[in-house]
């Protein structure tokens, strides 16, 4: 397919980004060209437009990067054979080589090649976006274009509950980013028994409550270890969901942690961490659990499930809906030091 689109594009090392008019892209063999009808803002994309020192090492412009959208397939490679055009897609951002041992022993989305979509490769803040077939998910056609837009980051937040098994459990989600919000709703909709959530904001800690969290905590306001550690009877809980990467949130989240308890592991830091081994680990006898991505695909028909048949309504999450023109007041929205924000989903205007 040929023609020019209009995309967002980090074109040179550094802050910021640029709106661009570029060519379509032409598919390989084994990819689907897709009609981008929403595409989200991601964490990651914040730090590839700020340019911090995770973008500086990782990204190399010129690029168009995002790697959250859903949209119609146009046109499908000469060797895709499950895709076809007018199929409604969302895409799994991890691109698995296919070959090595994490791929051949069901493990893809930690492949030991991995790739990802606008990290590694042109992404989806455009108005078509190249996918391997490998990541193509087919979407029920009842879903909106905006929450399949979101079902990537929504993955992560089913990944993390669903590993964590808290059916039953009374749990603690450190954070109160999008990710976190989502954690709220899919472990209330699988049975967690109370859940404790702690976040910073207080409009994102006003979201967290929306989304179903039995108790809500600030850091700013409250002291939420003393707060939950009465509340629990000096125990704590029996499940940490850490979404933030943050020091004194992890802190925290294997301060709350119940000997024997499970804590899992989301959120990346920055950099290096300090860590009390012994104390948060061995004598606690606690089980730490690392998530990536989503598993490829178990995860996504989980998700697809809690969407389709309405057990989770992640709308609140969702504050921001604006053009892909638009596309710097979402990302300042974003980056903006109050946090009054959730996700951002934009919608290209598409020829």
């Amino acid at each position: 397919m040929s023609g020019k689109m209009m995309a967002v594009m980090k074109k040179t090392k550094g802050p910021g980004a640029e709106i661009v008019t570029v060519d379509i892209p032409q598919i390989k063999p084994d990819e689907v060209l897709v009609k981008v009808k929403a595409t989200s803002i991601c964490g990651t994309d914040a730090h590839i437009y700020n340019w911090d020192k995770w973008a500086e090492n990782r990204i190399k412009p010129p690029m168009i990067f995002g790697h959250e959208c859903a949209g119609e397939v146009v046109q499908v490679g000469s060797l895709v054979k499950r895709i076809q055009v007018g199929d409604f897609l969302s895409a799994e951002t991890h691109i698995p080589c296919g070959h090595c041992f994490q791929c051949l022993t069901g493990n893809q989305h930690i492949c030991q090649n991995l790739v990802i979509l606008g990290v590694d490769t042109n992404g989806c803040f455009a108005e078509y976006v190249a996918i391997p077939e490998v990541c193509a998910w087919k979407n029920d056609k009842s879903i909106p274009w905006e929450i399949a837009s979101v079902q990537e980051p929504f993955g992560n937040a089913t990944y993390t509950v669903m590993e964590s098994q808290v059916s039953a459990k009374v749990i603690g989600i450190m954070g109160d980013g999008p990710i976190a919000c989502f954690a709220v709703g899919i472990a209330k909709a699988v049975g967690a028994a109370k859940i404790f959530a702690i976040g910073e904001f207080p409009y994102r800690v006003n979201l967290l409550k929306k989304m179903g969290a039995d108790v809500a905590l600030s850091v700013l306001t409250n002291n939420p270890v003393k707060e939950i550690m009465d509340a629990t009877s000096g125990e704590g809980v029996d499940v940490v969901l850490e979404m933030t990467g943050v020091q004194g949130a992890i802190d925290n989240g294997f301060k709350i942690l119940k000997k024997s308890g499970t804590f899992t592991a989301f959120g990346i830091p920055s950099g290096k961490i300090e860590f009390d081994l012994n104390n948060y680990v061995i004598f606690k006898g606690a089980k730490i659990i690392g998530i990536n991505g989503r598993k490829m695909f178990e995860t996504w028909f989980q998700l697809s499930n809690l969407l389709k048949y309405k057990k989770v309504d992640i709308t609140p999450v969702i504050t921001h809906k604006l053009p892909l023109k638009d596309f710097h007041e979402g990302m300042e929205a974003v980056i903006s030091a109050k946090k009054e924000v959730g996700k951002v989903v934009f919608f290209p205007e598409a020829k």
